[in-house]
């Protein structure tokens, strides 16, 4: 039951970031699982099982502030759903030990990313993009492959192609909801068709799931209200320090392992 509170509380500090910056919640979510030795598809399966509640939360959220634009997130859900199901079948080929190195390294990318933008502490430049389809294929099959990697792919590179922040973070969102759903399916498939090879018991992760649920769930409605009070870029800070630490620390005890 601790384990339930503890990632009840990471559920709700990741997704109140994520829904104010777009980004953090899967990395958060999967740098912490990764640290207590938990095999990455596991954990990416996890967090998308836990994504479709807070996804759905958040989705509606953004879709009742009309912070969403129609036209993008159905190309980013598309595209990022097949994203998803190619990632999520090579993670799921390939045994915990061989793909974790690369996983942590990816996330301690991320974590740098997160650490960019709070020093920047403004959009980047705007630089015109029109690839919306290639934009979700690569973030849906990061985000598969480490459990986070759709927020910092995706709405990062809407605000700097010049779509408003307001929009990027609503519509980025609301389209991880459908790629959260599709690869959460496409886990399952896996599972029941042999295709992954190392089968994990699920139950053995069942408090964390539920507590990162139910944390996103409740943070989902209250983090356009809430990041009016907080200073979310010296929480930023804390995020990306976080998540680069705990890397770190994973890295060299694979090295030294």
């Amino acid at each position: 039951m601790e384990e339930f509170f503890l990632f009840a509380a990471v559920g709700f500090l990741a997704q109140l970031v994520d829904g104010a910056l777009g980004m953090a919640y899967g990395v958060i979510s999967a740098t912490v699982l990764l640290s207590m030795g938990v095999p990455p598809a596991t954990a990416s399966a996890s967090i998308h099982a836990s994504k479709i509640a807070t996804g759905a939360a958040s989705g509606l959220s953004h879709l009742m502030h009309r912070n969403v634009d129609k036209d993008i997130l159905w190309r980013l859900a598309l595209a990022g759903a097949v994203g998803g199901v190619a990632g999520t079948f090579l993670v799921t080929a390939i045994p915990g030990a061989a793909i974790k190195p690369w996983v942590i390294g990816w996330l301690l990318f991320m974590g740098l990313l997160i650490l960019w933008r709070a020093w920047r502490g403004a959009p980047p430049p705007v630089r015109p993009f029109r690839r919306r389809g290639v934009l979700g294929l690569a973030g849906g099959f990061l985000d598969a492959i480490g459990g986070g990697g759709w927020g910092p792919t995706v709405t990062t590179t809407l605000v700097g192609s010049g779509v408003p922040p307001r929009y990027a973070v609503g519509t980025a969102n609301t389209a991880e909801f459908f790629v959260a759903v599709t690869v959460t399916i496409a886990f399952v498939t896996a599972l029941l068709t042999g295709h992954w090879i190392e089968t994990p018991r699920m139950d053995t992760h069942i408090w964390a799931v539920a507590g990162l649920m139910t944390g996103g769930v409740v943070a989902a409605p209250l983090a356009g209200w809430i990041t009016r009070i907080l200073p979310m870029r010296g929480l930023t800070w804390v995020i990306g320090l976080l998540i680069v630490g705990l890397a770190l620390f994973q890295l060299v005890q694979i090295l030294r392992g």
